[in-house]
């Protein structure tokens, strides 16, 4: 699986700082706060993101797009669970596979690979199914709140 030991997080931070999202390194042997999942995965608490070296890529997209899809007033008292409807959770998968063409050394195939190997579950059995063919309703649901546009591509605007 990709983690951030394959990327500089200054490659990172571009990106993040876009959405005004800090990114916090801790060290390896720390746990990372405000996981849902526990470490090695990506912790969020309000716009800092929590990470390590062995924090997978797709986690630290998946919870920058809890940030960027959430309305403005759960942002300032967010905590580690984002909760939300299948909807929002599949409207989070959707950015972040967008935004994963503009990391250096990252892109979508690997993103969609890493996906697969984690365990997300879709309808037709694969994150790449599921982006290419059966992810209608959560494009619609980003172009209505002006998070990505009608070419898919990210408007690098939060909800409002």
């Amino acid at each position: 699986m990709y983690s951030l030991k394959n990327i500089q997080i200054s490659a990172l931070r571009p990106l993040f700082d876009r959405y005004r999202l800090n990114l916090e390194k801790v060290g390896i042997s720390n746990d990372i706060p405000y996981s849902f999942w526990g470490a090695p995965e990506a912790g969020r608490y309000q716009s800092t993101l929590y990470v390590r070296d062995d924090t997978p890529v797709h986690s630290l997209l998946h919870e920058a797009c809890h940030f960027i899809c959430m309305p403005p007033e759960q942002r300032t008292i967010d905590s580690h669970d984002a909760g939300g409807s299948a909807l929002i959770e599949n409207a989070c998968c959707f950015p972040q596979l967008v935004l994963s063409d503009h990391i250096p050394g990252f892109n979508k195939a690997i993103h969609l690979h890493d996906m697969n190997t984690w365990g997300y579950n879709f309808r037709l059995g694969s994150a790449a199914c599921w982006f290419y063919a059966d992810s209608d309703d959560a494009s619609q649901w980003l172009i209505a709140h002006t998070i990505i546009d009608n070419q898919f591509q990210p408007t690098w605007q939060l909800r409002s």
